[in-house]
Parts: C-alpha cells; sequence; structure tokens
C-alpha cells in the first residue's frame, strides 16, 4: 500500500487520465453524430447556380450546424440525370438532389406557372414568388412536391428568358415565325408555339451542336446560360427585353431523410436554403446588364423590340397563362388557384 507521501504525486495523473478518455470518448460521440446527406447535382461545377446557390448551400448549413452535417456532393450527372434525380430521391440513394420541374413535367405540372412568360421581369420576383409556394404549407408544398415525399430546400428562378438566334433578328413578333427554337419543355413550348414558332424540347448541350448545323435556329434563354454552353459562338442576335419564361430548379430533401433529422439540422437545412435561395438570385439580377455587355463583345449583337411590338407581344402571350390554368383544371388539377397565388406573390 502506497504511503501518503505518494498519493499527491499520483493523483496529477490520473486526472490527466481520466480528461483524456473523456477527450477521445467526446471526439468519438461528435464523430457518431455527425450526419452525411448525399447530394445529386445534374449541374457541371462551373455552372453559376453551382458556385451560387448549391456551394453557399452547402457552406452555410455545415457552418449552422456547428459540425454536425456533412455533405457528399455528387455534381454534372455523376449519380444520374436530371430526368431520374427523383427517382434517386424517392428510392434513397440521395438524400438531396436539384430537381428542375420541367424536365420531369408529367410529375410537377403545377409548377410550370413559374416558366409561364410575360409574368415576371428579374430573376428574385420569380424566385420569391416561386419560394412562396413551395415553403411548408404553400399550394405547390402541398399539391405537388409533397405528395410525392420531398420538401424543397432552396428554389431558383432564372432571368426572364429571351430569345438568341443565329441568322434573323427578331425585333417584332411576326419575326418569331417559323424559327426553330429549343425550349425546356413545360409551358416554355406553348409560348413558342403561340409566338408561331417551332419548339424543339433538347438539354442545354445540344443547342451548341445543333444550331452550328442549321437544325436549331435560336434558343429561348437566359442570357447567363450562353457562355455555359458556348451559345456566343454561333448566336448573333439576342433580343434583350422580353420575358419569355423562365427556368426553376430546387433543392429538395426527401421526407424520408428529413424525419431522421434532430431538429437542430432542420433548423440548419431551413436557414442555409433560404440564404442560398436569395445569393442566387440577387447574383443574377445583378450580373444581367455585364452578361450583356459581356455578350455584345463576342459578337452577339442586343436589340429591343420594335416600338409597340412588346406590348404587341405580352399580350399576345398573356392568353397563354389563362389557357396553362385552364388546361391544369380539366385534369382536375388546381391550375388557377396556383396562377392566382403565383401571379398575387409577384405582386408583393
Amino acid at each position: 500500500m502506497p504511503s501518503s507521501a505518494h498519493i499527491p504525486s499520483l493523483k496529477p495523473r490520473l486526472v490527466a487520465s481520466v480528461a483524456a478518455s473523456l477527450a477521445l470518448l467526446g471526439g468519438a460521440a461528435q464523430a457518431q453524430e455527425r450526419t452525411k446527406l448525399k447530394f445529386a447535382d445534374w449541374m457541371p461545377l462551373t455552372h453559376y447556380t453551382v458556385t451560387n446557390a448549391a456551394q453557399p448551400f452547402m457552406a452555410k448549413a455545415t457552418e449552422l450546424a456547428k459540425g454536425k452535417l456533412e455533405f457528399q456532393y455528387f455534381p454534372a450527372e455523376q449519380l444520374g440525370k436530371a430526368k431520374d434525380l427523383l427517382t434517386l430521391l424517392q428510392s434513397g440513394a440521395a438524400d438531396i438532389v436539384d430537381i428542375s420541374p420541367a424536365y420531369i413535367s408529367d410529375k410537377f405540372a403545377l409548377s410550370s406557372v413559374a416558366e409561364l412568360p410575360a409574368l415576371f421581369t428579374t430573376a428574385c420576383q420569380g424566385t420569391h414568388a416561386y419560394a412562396s409556394l413551395v415553403k411548408e404549407g404553400g399550394i405547390l408544398a402541398e399539391k405537388e412536391f409533397k405528395p410525392l415525399g420531398v420538401r424543397v430546400l432552396v428554389s431558383v428562378a432564372y432571368a426572364p428568358y429571351k430569345v438568341a438566334t443565329a441568322t434573323r433578328k427578331v425585333e417584332s413578333v411576326k419575326d418569331f415565325a417559323g424559327l426553330k427554337l429549343r425550349t425546356a419543355g413545360g409551358a416554355m413550348d406553348m409560348t413558342a408555339t403561340r409566338v408561331g414558332a417551332v419548339p424543339v424540347r433538347m438539354p442545354g448541350p445540344d443547342i451548341l451542336p445543333s444550331m452550328s448545323r442549321g437544325t436549331l435556329d435560336g434558343s429561348l434563354v437566359p442570357l447567363q446560360s450562353m457562355k455555359v454552353f458556348d451559345m456566343q459562338t454561333v448566336a448573333k442576335h439576342m433580343t434583350t427585353d422580353v420575358s419569355l419564361g423562365s427556368f426553376i430548379t430546387v433543392y429538395a430533401i426527401s421526407e424520408r431523410a428529413w424525419t431522421r433529422l434532430p431538429p437542430d439540422l432542420r433548423d440548419a437545412l431551413t436557414q442555409a436554403g433560404h440564404y442560398a435561395t436569395e445569393t442566387h438570385c440577387r447574383y443574377v439580377d445583378t450580373q444581367e446588364p455585364k452578361v450583356v455587355a459581356e455578350l455584345e463583345k463576342d459578337g452577339v449583337k442586343g436589340n429591343t423590340m420594335a416600338p409597340g411590338q412588346l406590348k404587341a407581344l405580352n399580350e399576345q402571350l398573356g392568353h397563354i397563362s389563362e389557357d396553362w390554368a385552364a388546361s391544369l383544371d380539366k385534369r382536375t388539377r388546381p391550375g388557377s388557384a396556383v396562377l392566382t397565388a403565383f401571379r398575387k406573390a409577384v405582386a408583393q
């Protein structure tokens, strides 16, 4: 048995040993508490939506979660094509995915409301309006996303689509007639048809070769996406004051993954979603005039519609929204209710 003289010298060692053990246990507990979320995106790392929405979303969520959250990010269709990501989400192969409703229009017919022409003039207008409809309790959340077992974290509406062409300048309604224009599907097909153009549905990467071959005359496109797909190398004209619809993409999480998360991580993802939604739309609206100037330097000449023609175009396009809503109403889908809600949200 040790004498009392040795006891004081043993205590510091014991305390240090206990402290080290607790530190190891604490580290192990933290490692066990860290939640990994698999995020599948169809966009390439170079796309401005990745740099201004996906990356800020993950960075902010990680920061707010204080080390309890980790993302496994798979961009550029590494886990699947854009049209397949909803299936990956529902199957559990991914926890969060980038869903573009126009590519799965049979599942997201109501979300096409934000793709209708002449409804908003800036990315933030469209983004805020759409976000209000897909948030918890919103009409799109309840009628479209919830039945599919997913909820939206980040909403992105692009700047209103313009028209870029290889040869013919579009400055009057009649100039659209007969043009073979690329669309992303959904309501954009209705827009092209209404103005007398021929809609050609195809993914972005196919635009350049099609315009180069002359099988496509041009595209309905957000100007900031032109360089993403190298369209400035073949396009010669762009009409800068039209609003020919938009394109929506969202980052959605499965209800399965959501319900497994503790409240603090749900809050982190929700706040990060709001942050990324705002970051992206502000970036797009700030960059739009700069992009026009850059494209003109590349040889894509910008023009506005001739006097009176923008008003005539918008009047012609205005009927599309009512036709869209009526067609959905006939299929017992709340098209008119969604259109009314979206217009109200844009006006706020």
